[in-house]
């Protein structure tokens, strides 16, 4: 059996992403190593965690593309749910997150709105489906 352990955003500096995520969503932090390359939020079953560039390039010979604010973000996002998506929003914009799409509602009821955090990954913030 093979279990979804985390999900791993590359980081500019950990220690920053964990105050972004614990301000701006309330999330709180479960485990953030002595040198700070790596941390990880108390999100449920699946842990949302952080590992710095620098050490992501030691892990990865051939290295990785960075995200970054002024590019495009990439193609996969992280979804946090909601009962209240414009709080979440007007949080996390205050926080430093940047508004990509104001909430909008969906033909199937659910309100969606799009951020991104501060090292440029893509959260999409909604209310739950169905």
């Amino acid at each position: 059996m093979i279990k979804f352990g985390y999900t791993i955003l590359y980081v500019a500096d950990v220690s920053k992403a964990v105050e972004f995520y614990t301000s701006a969503f309330g999330l709180e932090k479960k485990f953030i190593s002595p040198d700070n390359d790596y941390a990880e939020l108390l999100t449920g079953e699946t842990a949302l965690a952080f590992i710095s560039r620098e050490l992501g390039h030691a892990n990865l010979k051939e290295g990785f593309v960075p995200s970054r604010l002024a590019d495009k973000p990439f193609g996969i996002e992280l979804g946090f749910v909601t009962t209240n998506v414009s709080e979440v929003i007007e949080s996390a914009v205050s926080k430093g997150a940047v508004l990509v799409e104001s909430p909008k509602e969906k033909p199937w009821g659910q309100t969606v709105a799009y951020v991104r955090d501060i090292d440029g990954f893509l959260i999409e913030i909604c209310t739950p489906v169905g």
